[in-house]
C-alpha cells in the first residue's frame, strides 16, 4: 500500500480502492453462490421437476440426520441449518410463485391446505433449533417431521402439481418455471 512520505499514513484513495475491491468480490461471490444453489434446481427444467429435485435433497438431508447419534451435537446442528435453508428457500418459490399459480387456476382450498402446512414446517424447525439436539426425543421429532414431510411431498407431486401443470398449459408452464427460478434465486 502507498504511504504519504511526509505523514507516513496509508493513502485514503488506496484505502477506499481496496474497500471497493472486497465489496466487488464479495458481491460476486454471492451472485456465484446464489447460481450455484438455484442452478441445480433450474437445471431440471420445468418447474415442477426443479420443486422435486429439491424434495429429494430435503429427505437426503434427514437421511443424514437420521444417521446421527447423539453425540454427534455439531453435525446434527450444521444439519438441521441446511435442511432449515433448503426447506426456507423452496417455500419461498412455492408460497410466492407455485401457490399464487394454482389460486389462479382454481385450486384455492388445496393452496390454502399447503400453506398451513408449511406453517407447521416452520413449527417442526422452531422446536428443533430450540431442543438440545442430544436429547432422545430430538431424533424422534426429526423422524416425526419426516414423515409429515413425506405425506406433504407425496400429495404435491402426485396430485396437486400434475393438475397444476395440466391448467397451466404450455405458456403457463414455461411462466411460472421462470417465476420459480427468479424466486429460488433471491431466496438462495
Amino acid at each position: 500500500m502507498a504511504t504519504n512520505i511526509l505523514t507516513g499514513n496509508k493513502s485514503p484513495v488506496i484505502l477506499l480502492g481496496a474497500a471497493a475491491a472486497g465489496f466487488v468480490v464479495g458481491l460476486a461471490a454471492n451472485f456465484g453462490r446464489k447460481a450455484v444453489v438455484q442452478g441445480i434446481t433450474a437445471a431440471q427444467g420445468e418447474w415442477d421437476e426443479g420443486l422435486k429435485a429439491e424434495h429429494r435433497l430435503t429427505l437426503r438431508l434427514f437421511d443424514a440426520i437420521e444417521k446421527t447419534d447423539a453425540s454427534q451435537t455439531w453435525k446434527r446442528g450444521m444439519l438441521l441449518t441446511q435442511l432449515k435453508h433448503a426447506l426456507a428457500k423452496h417455500a419461498f418459490e412455492e408460497e410466492n410463485v407455485v401457490y399464487p399459480a394454482m389460486r389462479d387456476h382454481g385450486q384455492v382450498e388445496d393452496a390454502d391446505q399447503l400453506i398451513h402446512d408449511h406453517g407447521y414446517v416452520k413449527q417442526y424447525l422452531h422446536d428443533l433449533g430450540a431442543m438440545p439436539n442430544d436429547d432422545p426425543q430430538w431424533i424422534a421429532k426429526v423422524r416425526n417431521f419426516r414423515s409429515e414431510i413425506e405425506a406433504h411431498i407425496a400429495e404435491e407431486e402426485d396430485t396437486l402439481f400434475p393438475r397444476l401443470r395440466a391448467a397451466l398449459g404450455k405458456e403457463g408452464n414455461a411462466h411460472v418455471t421462470a417465476e420459480m427460478n427468479k424466486a429460488g434465486f433471491a431466496a438462495a
